[in-house]
């Protein structure tokens, strides 16, 4: 079990990442390919202080060096559930879990509209996560909505644990229920199933994390970059405008110092 794990590799999470290690916590970094980063993508950035005129792409793989430099671990991997135990996160990415005792969120804005009936009965029939829930759907009808690049690898595995599958590309689909989820309406036709996972390149943070407040679009957090959940700090785009390279990485550096503080006292409490 490492003390943060951060979620997102882009300027407010490697910020953190940075300062969360010059606190001597053991700090890993689970993020996306970094060339999907929208800073990677920019051609010319023109109010970073002291690199005027530095494309994206040149000032996120500096900041991303700066990190590895300073011994900050970094995995490649999209984040698809976090589960909260007494002790611990429990932080799921494609077929891996790794443990921490404090999370930073820091993922950027979430892009695209939820499907009706998601959120309703996320937890209740509705997944994220092959590896966390792939098991209780065994010889169980799954349908697995298959809108991102490795959902047919998810789709797959969930067949291997024996799970009966339905492969769904469309996006016009309603999942519906009463106490739990019992099918899912694909283009107006219903189709009877007892699970539905799916999967996106990225998932809105209140989704990953269940009880996180959120207002809006963004994570609720305190100046300190605190959460409504003890342990869990967020920081960067998907706390709130502006959306600037300068405020992510400040806003990094608060939520890593207010996370140290956190392991700390936990620290001197055991």
């Amino acid at each position: 079990m490492v003390d943060i794990i951060i979620i997102g590799g882009g300027p407010a999470g490697l910020s953190a990442g940075i300062s969360a290690k010059q606190r001597n916590n053991n700090t890993l970094i689970i993020t996306g390919d970094i060339k999907k980063n929208k800073l990677y993508k920019a051609a010319r950035v023109d109010n970073y202080p002291g690199f005027p005129g530095i494309s994206g792409a040149e000032l996120l793989v500096k900041l991303t060096d700066h990190a590895r430099d300073a011994g900050v671990d970094m995995i490649t991997g999209k984040v698809s559930n976090i589960l909260q135990t007494d002790d611990a996160f429990h932080v799921a990415y494609d077929n891996e879990i790794q443990m921490a005792k404090s999370i930073i969120i820091a993922t950027g804005l979430s892009h695209g509209s939820l499907f009706p009936g998601e959120e309703d009965f996320l937890g209740r029939g509705v997944s994220y996560c092959a590896t966390c829930d792939g098991m209780l759907f065994r010889e169980k009808r799954v349908c697995v909505v298959c809108i991102s690049a490795d959902a047919n690898d998810e789709a797959d595995y969930l067949a291997s644990l024996g799970c009966d599958i339905l492969r769904i590309t469309s996006r016009n689909i309603r999942i519906n229920g009463d106490t739990k989820v019992v099918s899912l309406t694909v283009d107006g036709i219903d189709v009877p199933c007892d699970g539905v996972f799916i999967f996106r390149d990225a998932i809105a943070p209140h989704l990953l994390l269940p009880g996180l407040e959120t207002n809006g679009a963004y994570i609720k957090v305190t100046p300190a970059g605190e959460t409504n959940i003890p342990g869990v700090y967020a920081a960067g785009d998907c706390v709130g405008a502006p959306h600037q390279i300068s405020k992510a990485v400040g806003e990094g550096l608060v939520a890593a110092l207010t996370a140290s503080e956190y392991i700390r006292m936990q620290k001197n409490k055991s």
